[in-house]
């Protein structure tokens, strides 16, 4: 058994246009104090290992509840944000005019996005990332600091739910969801927890 806590990464700086893969996306001032607040409720917690996407805003956040642990951190590519491709630095109401936006939300299991990534290889990417460090952990807790899309859909892989519905999954950033992995399969025991609320963990 290997518990999962997933955290997704404080405000950013990206403002209302998507930062993707962008270098420079720091962590806001509200996104700090979210992850200093974070930082504290997760120092009790004894991980084996954290795991974070290379992105500033991921490090960041990632750095800070170390930090507080008294441990390194690990970077993985396959914790990435998704490839936005050609939608990288605009604005979303620039998108919203655009049919490919709408298409990529209403199919999203079967829409890539133009120049960039489709969901399934973000799915891909990350439940690989996953079951490799079930491997590495078998009886551990790893804490994994991504992206909002690409934990939507590595929950949505271990709950069994189809990508085009995995926009029912709400994380907010700086939260925290908790998935334990088994060999015979996979328990979601806590979901977008933030602020003071509690932590799920077994």
């Amino acid at each position: 058994m290997t518990t999962f806590l997933l955290v997704r990464h404080g405000n950013s700086t990206a403002g209302e246009s998507i930062p993707g893969r962008l270098k420079g996306v720091h962590l806001s001032d509200s996104g700090k104090e979210q992850v200093n607040l974070l930082a504290e409720r997760l120092a009790c917690i004894n991980c084996d290992a954290i795991v974070a996407s290379p992105l500033e805003r991921t490090s960041e956040t990632a750095e800070k509840i170390a930090e507080r642990m008294g441990k390194t951190v690990k970077y993985s590519d396959a914790l990435l944000e998704i490839d936005f491709g050609e939608w990288v630095g605009m604005r979303f109401d620039e998108l919203e005019g655009t049919s490919a936006w709408h298409l990529w939300h209403a199919f999203r299991s079967g829409t890539r996005i133009p120049g960039g990534e489709i969901i399934g290889e973000v799915q891909a990417r990350m439940v690989s990332q996953v079951e490799q460090l079930c491997r590495q952990y078998p009886d551990g807790t790893v804490l994994v600091v991504s992206h909002g899309d690409p934990i939507r859909s590595l929950i949505a892989y271990y709950i069994g739910l189809p990508l085009d519905q995995m926009l029912r999954i709400r994380i907010d950033t700086a939260s925290v969801s908790t998935l334990i992995v088994t060999h015979y399969g996979a328990e979601l025991v806590g979901l977008n927890a933030r602020g003071n609320g509690v932590v799920a963990f077994p």
